[in-house]
């Protein structure tokens, strides 16, 4: 299968696995609904797809979020498969995937260094400091 549909296909799964997670569909209450599908990364032969789950909450809730997803996998499996018209569906596999917390945190650090550099720069501009360009 080339790469592109195989692409196209994880974009469908992570599709109808966030309209089950929005609409409820998952009875475990484990699964939030503030749970985040980020990407699907579907192996080469369609037999496994690993997706990745984010979210704002605290690690643990996220972690027992994709603990209940895991369990729930059959299910999604097989409500999925019926909607989608292809040989074989792959394996899905759950993982946590902090990669939008960290950006996020990383974001409000750099806002951080940006307000201490504009202090600095308002305090030397108070006191008539001017910096040479070695500093």
């Amino acid at each position: 299968m080339g790469e592109f549909r195989l692409i196209r296909l994880g974009e469908q799964i992570r599709g109808e696995i966030s309209k089950m997670l929005l609409s409820g569909q998952i009875k475990d209450p484990r699964v939030s609904s503030f749970l985040s599908i980020n990407r699907v990364d579907v192996s080469a032969d369609l037999g496994y797809a690993k997706v990745y789950v984010s979210s704002f909450m605290q690690d643990k809730s996220v972690e027992k979020g994709v603990k209940g997803l895991q369990s729930a996998a059959g299910y999604i499996q097989s409500t999925i498969g019926k909607k989608l018209t292809i040989r074989q569906f792959p394996k899905l596999t759950f993982v946590v995937d902090s990669s939008i917390k960290d950006g996020f945190e990383m974001v409000q650090k750099l806002n951080e260094i940006e307000k201490e550099d504009a202090e600095k720069a308002r305090i030397a501009a108070e006191s008539g400091y001017i910096p040479s360009d070695a500093e």
